[in-house]
């Protein structure tokens, strides 16, 4: 752990989100804005730790119908499968579309567990004060905003698949319910990793 160091903020410093532009706090004016780029400084975001938790709660409500309800419904000759994410893995892989299968598996299963236990493990650890691997946890949040971006990767696999399936065949597929659920974990999870302030894992600890 860094020990002993003045922050941007001791120091009287503040940094612009937008164009990051380094500003003295005596030299700027009474509402605070940005000499560039205009846009309103602070410190840290407001209520960060709050939203971030709200959110992350709100992710694992819909985490649970998600992967219990069906994500999909398979039809072959009039007759109607529903399939949740493990039983459309199972129908993709007896399909004998391997990479499907192995996409929707990485998008749908590792990817939001992975993300909602790293932000969980971020907020406990500011939480709890625990003050060891600050680096990690910083760099660990960076990658969950990073991965964000491909969190919906297997509803547009499910929504290609619909395009190919039913394009001159008997089978077609269907969104079941749960694809909403799932578009609801993915947003939250991106809300939450854009709302906290990673200064934060430096701070609080220290408090």
């Amino acid at each position: 752990m860094v020990k002993n160091v003045t922050t941007a903020r001791q120091a009287g410093f503040v940094l612009c989100r937008k164009c990051h532009l380094l500003s003295a706090q005596k030299t700027l004016p009474d509402n605070h804005h940005c000499p560039r780029c205009g846009v309103r400084l602070r410190l840290r975001k407001p209520e960060s730790l709050a939203r971030t938790w709200a959110l992350l709660i709100t992710s694992l409500i819909f985490l649970f119908p998600a992967n219990l309800l069906p994500i999909m419904t398979v039809i072959s000759l009039g007759e109607k499968e529903p399939n949740t994410i493990m039983q459309g893995i199972q129908y993709f892989i007896q399909s004998g579309t391997y990479v499907v299968a192995f996409l929707i598996f990485f998008a749908s299963i590792l990817v939001p567990i992975a993300k909602v236990t790293g932000i969980m493990l971020v907020l406990l650890s500011i939480r709890r004060k625990w003050k060891g691997w600050l680096r990690h946890k910083t760099l660990m949040f960076r990658m969950i905003r990073f991965i964000g971006r491909w969190s919906m990767l297997d509803i547009f696999v499910i929504a290609l698949m619909v395009a190919i399936v039913e394009f001159g065949t008997l089978n077609s597929i269907h969104a079941a319910p749960a694809a909403t659920y799932f578009a609801g974990v993915v947003v939250s999870t991106m809300l939450a990793a854009n709302t906290f302030d990673t200064r934060l894992i430096w701070e609080e600890t220290d408090r």
